[in-house]
């Protein structure tokens, strides 16, 4: 994964949902693949990369509830490095790569001590109306 390359996708809106392909990094901890999304900080675990997958979509899942319920999820995405602008309209900006490795230290670590593929994820975003 060359350094410059960013996180962002091509975005798509409609009934309340933002589709983005995000980067989904998969590595080996120990006796455990992880299933790791730098641009929200998430993972999830598994003894196979398919549930690592299906893990880090229940944790996915669980954190949209959660930020949504809490009107939380722009606060949030923005302490993950994502631009989000007033015009809440706009779509938002998942970081760069060079900005994660800047000031995500689990994905400076990640990056600079495991062997991990890139795998692209479609995750549907809640709008942020």
């Amino acid at each position: 994964m060359s350094k410059k390359q960013t996180m962002s996708g091509q975005w798509i809106s409609g009934r309340n949902r933002i589709k983005c392909d995000l980067a989904l990094i998969i590595f080996k901890d120990e006796n455990n693949i992880i299933a790791y999304c730098p641009a929200l900080d998430l993972s999830g675990y598994g003894s196979s990369e398919e549930e690592a997958k299906k893990s880090f979509e229940i944790t996915l899942s669980e954190y949209f509830r959660y930020t949504v319920n809490k009107r939380t999820l722009a606060e949030d995405l923005k302490k993950n490095g994502w631009t989000i602008r007033k015009n809440l309209k706009k779509k938002p900006e998942p970081p760069t790569l060079a900005n994660l490795l800047q000031k995500n230290e689990d994905f400076s670590r990640i990056f600079n001590t495991y062997d991990f593929q890139k795998r692209s994820a479609t995750i549907d975003i809640p709008e942020l109306v």
